[in-house]
């Protein structure tokens, strides 16, 4: 079986802000930006990844879900219980100094050994979704 990973969904509430995140501080390549009914999803990844990519959606923009699960959706992704995902890095302290010189992350833990084998770091992004970054050799 031959299966990889294409695409992975996080939710965004600031198109902007979720850009000057994703493609200014992370360095990813926007390769899709729709728009439809003043919502708008963005499909960004790592340039030299181009089969892997990170799609920001609109929370709730599904219409199956209702008023009630978009408040609940929404109390979440404030809360930064939402959403999240784990990416890798070389550099974990200098990946960690560009996020934070950026002022756009909140930081939840600095470059810190794991007891568990790995060197990471953790930010929530504009939209308040966690996301650990690994160092790999």
């Amino acid at each position: 079986m031959d299966i990889t990973l294409h695409a992975s969904f996080l939710p965004h509430n600031d198109p902007e802000a979720a850009l000057a995140f994703y493609r200014d501080a992370l360095g990813f390549e926007v390769r899709n930006d729709v728009g439809y009914e003043g919502m708008r999803w963005i499909t960004v990844g790592p340039v030299d990844q181009p089969g892997t990519s990170l799609v920001l959606t609109p929370p709730g923009a599904d219409p199956g879900i209702t008023d009630d699960e978009r408040r609940v959706i929404a109390e979440m992704m404030a809360k930064g219980t939402y959403g999240g995902t784990v990416l890798a890095t070389a550099d974990v302290d200098a990946t960690f100094e560009t996020l934070q010189a950026a002022s756009v992350v909140e930081v939840v833990q600095e470059p810190t050994d794991q007891p568990y084998g790995v060197r990471d770091c953790a930010v929530r992004d504009p939209s308040g979704n966690m996301i650990r970054i690994q160092q790999v050799k």
